[in-house]
């Protein structure tokens, strides 16, 4: 079984049996998979998980792939593989130029489409070091935790969802912005006030220790958030980003 971390793959394709085959080959490959059969149920995936790669048939009945393709593309940057008939060149064509990143034909070899996720997923992982993409920040990943800040929702590595208040969701963005590095309270100050948080100077320490409470083995004894003395605070963590 996949662990909560792995990369999370939406399937979208109106025939079950095609939706049960990749999810079965997938998940035996340790990926996470989500499911659907319409662009409503992908639309509405997207705004509820982080997710890392959308497998999209272009061919739902009653709906125009293309459009669903490009209305994606202009909502996030998350990684698009096209699913298509062996004789629809035009429509791969278009779709590449619409802004997918790869496409699979059917009927195809689950071993192929795996190679072709993985891919595509490898060149989104070194593009998530381009400091512009920092705007179309989606979640945070670190030690098995996973920060959505579309739904703002912590999700433990148990997968079990961690309520936040504004300004411990606000610190927690700005450390897993730079991870390692040591953030002043005032550099957590401003980092916090560009996420519209009420976070103040003076409350940033209580902040801190509501969030180590939260996400800390042993609270007392901080091994993610950890005190520099006299400089501040920092993650001690790989934090893995999505876009």
């Amino acid at each position: 079984m996949a662990s909560h971390t792995a990369p999370h793959i939406l399937v979208i394709d109106d025939d079950p049996s095609i939706r049960d085959l990749v999810r079965e080959y997938l998940v035996d490959n340790e990926l996470r998979v989500s499911v659907g059969a319409s662009g409503k149920d992908m639309f509405a995936t997207i705004d509820r998980e982080a997710i890392d790669l959308v497998l999209l048939d272009l061919k739902l009945p009653g709906e125009d792939g293309m459009q669903l393709a490009r209305q994606l593309r202009e909502r996030a940057t998350v990684p698009i593989v096209l699913l298509t008939g062996r004789n629809e060149e035009a429509d791969r064509v278009m779709g590449l130029e619409l802004g997918a990143d790869d496409y699979v034909t059917k009927p195809f070899s689950p071993r192929e489409l795996l190679a072709r996720v993985r891919a595509v997923l490898r060149r989104y992982q070194v593009q998530a070091t381009l400091p512009e993409r920092d705007n179309t920040r989606r979640a945070f990943r670190f030690s098995g935790w996973e920060l959505n800040l579309r739904t703002r929702r912590l999700i433990s590595p148990a997968g079990v969802a961690v309520d936040l208040s504004n300004g411990e969701l606000s610190l927690l963005t700005a450390l897993c912005s730079a991870p390692r590095r040591v953030l002043s309270r005032d550099q957590l100050l401003s980092m916090s006030r560009l996420h519209e948080a009420e976070v103040y100077d003076r409350t940033i320490d209580v902040q801190i220790l509501r969030l180590r409470r939260k996400i800390e083995p042993d609270p007392t004894r901080p091994v993610m958030i950890v005190t520099e003395r006299g400089a501040g605070y920092q993650l001690v963590s790989d934090v893995e980003t999505l876009y």
